[in-house]
């Protein structure tokens, strides 16, 4: 119970600050990559309570995953920047997600289906890192992605079966690499403003 209540108000605390860096203008997320994690993440959780006798309690990080997802994509697309069209990765993750839910509707394989969208969801972090690599500047807020990493590790108290085990542990895995990025980008980002500090101090002297 502890695990379900404190994984349900974290995921409820990101989706408030979502929000409200939407509502302020802070951050202007893509519509098109949030409609994605609403598909990936909708359909992950339906091939989950298929594979086996399981509630939505079960596999609360899902669950409520898809509620703040859901939640998010839709104050996108009433608040946010509803400019941001679908670029060639998004469609090529859309497609694919369209290919695994025929391949489920046709096989009723509901363990493989389930992985091979964990697998999609992973690969949906390609572009932040890529971004983050080329521009050398965090541009992610710290604060929702530690929350995004205690929910799944809480969650592993009382999660059910298999599924649910590597929904978790791939969203550990994911956000903890992703911080660790966040991480050294900044402290290359430091380095690299101090060396420019320490060359351009002769300078001024001059």
């Amino acid at each position: 119970m502890f695990s379900i209540v404190a994984v349900s108000i974290i995921n409820l605390v990101i989706l408030v600050r979502y929000i409200s860096l939407i509502r302020n203008q802070k951050i202007k997320p893509s519509l098109a990559m949030w409609s994605f994690f609403s598909l990936a993440v909708g359909m992950s959780l339906v091939t989950y309570l298929s594979e086996g006798y399981h509630s939505f309690f079960d596999n609360i990080l899902n669950t409520t995953d898809m509620v703040m997802v859901l939640s998010v994509t839709i104050v996108i697309y009433l608040k946010g920047d509803k400019s941001s069209r679908f670029n060639s990765f998004d469609k090529l993750l859309l497609l694919i997600v369209g290919l695994i839910f025929l391949f489920w509707i046709i096989s009723k394989d509901h363990f493989l289906s389930n992985i091979l969208i964990q697998i999609i969801l992973v690969s949906a972090y390609i572009p932040v890192i890529l971004r983050m690599i080329k521009s050398k500047e965090n541009t992610e807020p710290f604060s929702v992605w530690i929350l995004l990493l205690i929910a799944p590790i809480i969650s592993l108290i009382s999660l059910k079966g298999e599924l649910a085990a590597i929904y978790a542990w791939r969203a550990i895995g994911c956000t903890l690499g992703l911080i660790l990025l966040m991480l050294r980008t900044e402290i290359v980002a430091k380095k690299s403003g101090k060396q420019i500090l320490v060359t351009s101090e002769p300078e001024r002297n001059n």
